[in-house]
């Protein structure tokens, strides 16, 4: 047998799903090609599962007494490759793979070292509904505000999406420059432009100002998604978030925020 063997890589498909099967097969081709003379991948405990996907198995697989992990597949065709310093690299199919969610694995086995599974932070989510303090018919910047409003919960997260919703049907929410002040008080007038006040709609309860602000509302829309980077909003230095006053006297104006990613691994918050 070589001296030692580096690596072992191999994909299981369904009939080779077994640790019996997986180590009869590998054993009987290293035997055949004179690289060993007895059982070199063995079977362990019975009763294992993945470590990773939990599908039960025969037997926990080891490789010259390493632990073999088993987590899902990158490749379409089981392969059981062998490099021996140089001495041996070799490549066998081991047959198509037939996909299904349980039989899926490819078992990873460094030389020297326990094989170790790739570990995907989970997603948290936070909701948090915030209060705008009231403002003037108009459209107006509270890319601050909102900030201010969810910095404790925000700066967790490495990368994320912000979902923000306006609990109204007479104020809506829009992203744009955050620069000049005439973009406001233009974006305000072009809308008034659109949908003008007057007599010509039945809705017109709560004075002329109503039913124009909720068809404002429904064009310019109600809700906002924006990603999150290293614990900040992550917007284009030139946009900001509007709030859209339709109403002469809206109000306070509340906001639902829905943020979901992955925050650090070490717990931490940026700064």
């Amino acid at each position: 047998m070589p001296r030692a063997i580096s690596s072992v890589l191999f994909s299981c498909s369904p009939s080779f799903h077994s640790a019996a099967n997986m180590a009869a097969a590998a054993s009987a081709n290293l035997v055949r090609r004179g690289f060993a003379r007895g059982p070199v991948l063995q079977q362990g405990l019975r009763g294992d599962a993945c470590i990773e996907c939990g599908v039960g198995v025969a037997g926990a697989q080891t490789f010259l007494g390493r632990r073999v992990a088993h987590t899902n597949p990158s490749s379409s065709i089981a392969n059981f490759a062998l490099s021996t310093d140089g001495l041996l690299r070799r490549h066998k199919d081991l047959g198509k793979r037939t996909p299904s969610r349980q039989s899926t694995c490819r078992p990873i086995c460094a030389a020297g070292e326990a094989a170790t599974a790739t570990q995907v932070a989970p997603t948290e989510w936070v909701q948090k509904t915030i209060t705008l303090k009231p403002r003037p018919r108009g459209c107006h910047v509270v890319t601050g505000e909102i900030r201010n409003a969810l910095g404790a919960e925000m700066s967790r997260f490495t990368v994320g999406l912000a979902h923000l919703f306006i609990m109204h049907t007479s104020a809506s929410l829009t992203i744009n420059e955050n620069a000049s002040p005439d973009v406001p008080l233009d974006m305000a007038d072009s809308l008034d432009r659109i949908v003008p006040e007057g007599h010509h709609y039945r809705h017109l309860d709560e004075g002329m100002d109503d039913m124009p602000a909720h068809v404002k509302g429904s064009l310019m829309g109600f809700s906002v998604t924006i990603p999150i980077t290293s614990g900040r909003l992550n917007m284009g230095t030139w946009q900001g978030i509007y709030l859209n006053e339709h109403r002469n006297y809206g109000g306070p104006r509340k906001l639902c925020v829905t943020i979901q990613g992955q925050v650090r691994p070490d717990g931490r918050s940026y700064q």
